[in-house]
């Protein structure tokens, strides 16, 4: 048994931890950038909390409100030069995986020459010159207050890709379940499943370990019984806890094991149509994922089914994994995420672009079964309808 794990992320959870905020930024010197979304009601008050515990504890706040969903070349650079032109001494993404994911390429290209887009994994590597990153997530969903990813979209191009590297693990993570209880049932659905399928990728990756499925499956039971309690009341703060929790867990897994084919698909979808949310793009293409892949994994999608159905625990692993799909797409059905390509308005003669597009991120090397250009085609087709039984 041979394998690594390294997290350097210190965690700050629990409900109430957001207070300690200021003096968490003080480590790390008096000016910040604050990086989130423009304000709406449901946040202002938030917002306003946040700029008052930095400020009591002497930290100046300047405040870069342009995140867009799936960040965009130009709005990193824009916080970035933002980020330069007030000194600031860290970066603090407040919000969803698009502002901790801005937050942490804003903190690269602040103290890089050249654009965040010159950093991405398979170019130039972020140095120790990367300004200290604090996470404060306030959804259950993208993990990324605990990765070494920060996601960017480049519009001119229809590409998503990311940074990945050590330096941009943020210093500190703050996961408070009180910060996410105003999150809208949608996007708390379509983040809830990111975690289910950060946690399942992570478990049926070849660089999956002990250390990754410990964390990995405790993620899957947690999402399976408690996403659809926080669904049918989002006030409830026992089950953002838990999915809070699960969040985190699956954030852990994949920054030690990667993810597999179906997040290769859902960056490509959410490259070209940026309208789709990135949890909405997995579940658009996970039940073909599944029945794509299962008998190359078979113990892990016995395991999952098992999961998500009890009652399969007397059958043997073959029988219980074949059983899969259908529990999967059920589950998708149950939290109001059974979606395809066609009800996203994706132009059906744009298919063959996409399956192109799909296999440009190596993730499908990391699946089980690993996919042709051919698969890749039958697969997206697959994914352009709800198929019915």
């Amino acid at each position: 048994m041979k394998f690594n794990y390294c997290q350097t992320t210190e965690l700050v959870f629990g409900r109430g931890r957001t207070a300690e905020l200021g003096q968490i930024a003080k480590r790390f010197g008096t000016k910040t950038l604050l990086v989130t979304v423009k304000e709406f009601p449901a946040v202002r008050k938030q917002y306003a909390q946040v700029k008052k515990i930095l400020a009591k504890a002497g930290v100046k706040v300047t405040h870069y409100d342009g995140v867009v969903p799936n960040p965009t070349v130009a709005s990193i650079d824009a916080g970035a030069k933002l980020a330069r032109a007030c000194g600031a001494q860290s970066v603090i993404g407040l919000g969803g995986g698009s502002s901790m994911d801005s937050a942490k390429a804003i903190a690269v290209a602040a103290t890089h020459p050249g654009s965040c887009w010159d950093y991405l994994f398979y170019k130039k590597a972020p140095t120790t010159k990367t300004l200290p990153i604090i996470a404060v997530t306030t959804t259950s969903g993208t993990g990324s207050q605990v990765t070494q990813v920060a996601v960017i979209t480049n519009p001119k191009t229809r590409d998503k890709s990311a940074i990945y590297h050590p330096n941009v693990f943020p210093k500190v993570a703050v996961v408070d379940p009180e910060l996410m209880v105003t999150v809208p049932r949608k996007i708390t659905a379509a983040t809830g499943f990111d975690v289910f399928c950060h946690a399942f990728e992570s478990a049926i990756h070849p660089n999956t370990s002990p250390m990754t499925n410990m964390m990995a499956w405790e993620a899957i039971s947690l999402v399976v019984k408690w996403l659809p309690k926080v669904l049918a009341d989002g006030t409830n703060l026992d089950a953002r806890e838990a999915m809070a929790l699960a969040d985190t867990l699956g954030g852990y897994s994949i920054a030690a094991a990667g993810v597999t084919l179906p997040h290769g698909m859902g960056m490509a979808i959410g490259g070209m149509y940026p309208h789709v949310a990135h949890g909405e793009a997995l579940a658009i293409v996970y039940p073909a994922f599944v029945r794509y892949t299962w008998r190359n994994a078979v113990p892990q999608f016995a395991r999952l089914a098992r999961i998500l159905n009890p009652a399969l625990v007397r059958a043997n692993d073959r029988v219980a994994a074949a059983r899969c799909e259908e529990l999967v797409t059920a589950f998708l059905k149950k939290i109001g995420m059974r979606l395809s390509l066609e009800g996203m308005n994706v132009p059906a003669a744009e298919l063959p672009a996409l399956a192109r597009q799909c296999m440009v991120l190596p993730d499908y090397k990391g699946n089980p079964r690993v996919t042709t250009p051919a698969d890749m085609t039958k697969l997206v087709k697959e994914s352009y309808s709800v198929r019915r039984k």
